[in-house]
């Protein structure tokens, strides 16, 4: 990406934070950034192309720190838990609020939809992976088959996301609980199992 498209997409970070998909108009992204509204057109063709583009650039570097971690020789269970720290590391950095608005952007275009699943689906080929390693370790995930286990945890943490968004306390803390719950599980089954 050149430095003025780069320029462009950590503005619009910025702005999609602050005023969601309905509040972002690519004007006050080019008063943001400090370009002429020429060049988002120029680079992105309007308002949608660069609102992918950024949940692109953002999914890439994420789904490389998640790859990284699940590539380590650490337990399962520990692997999970670090997962859980990187939702509260992406739903600081604004990560979840870009995916968030682009899922409901999705719901009402299809080019969008498309983009978003695109994006999803590398992050539950990663779950996949892992979820087959799991099954490796345990001999079997009972009656669930590996892509099974990797959808349930992928949907799990899609809708803790969006209600954490909504804010609430209790609802935030109790979706963290929920996510989190699953952690112990994982420990349990890898420590019971035979040589384990």
């Amino acid at each position: 990406m050149n430095p003025t498209a780069e320029k462009i997409v950590r503005a619009a970070k910025v702005r999609l934070q602050s005023h969601g998909y309905a509040g972002f108009s690519t004007r006050s992204l080019a008063d943001k950034a400090g370009v002429p509204l020429s060049q988002i057109h120029y680079h992105f063709g309007g308002k949608q192309g660069v609102l992918l583009a950024l949940l692109e650039y953002e999914n890439r570097r994420l789904l490389s720190r998640q790859r990284q971690m699940y590539g380590t020789d650490m337990p399962l269970w520990k692997r999970y838990e670090q997962a859980c720290d990187f939702l509260d590391d992406d739903l600081e950095s604004g990560y979840v609020r870009v995916l968030q608005e682009m899922i409901a952007a999705g719901w009402s275009d299809e080019t969008v939809a498309g983009k978003v699943l695109g994006l999803l689906e590398a992050w539950f080929e990663v779950l996949v992976g892992v979820t087959r390693e799991a099954e490796e370790r345990f001999g079997s995930l009972g009656p669930l088959r590996a892509e099974d286990v990797a959808g349930l945890i992928g949907m799990a943490f899609l809708g803790g996301e969006a209600v954490m968004l909504l804010g609430g306390e209790g609802w935030n803390a109790q979706a963290r609980e929920w996510l989190r719950s699953l952690g112990p599980l994982i420990r349990r089954l890898e420590e019971d199992r035979p040589g384990g």
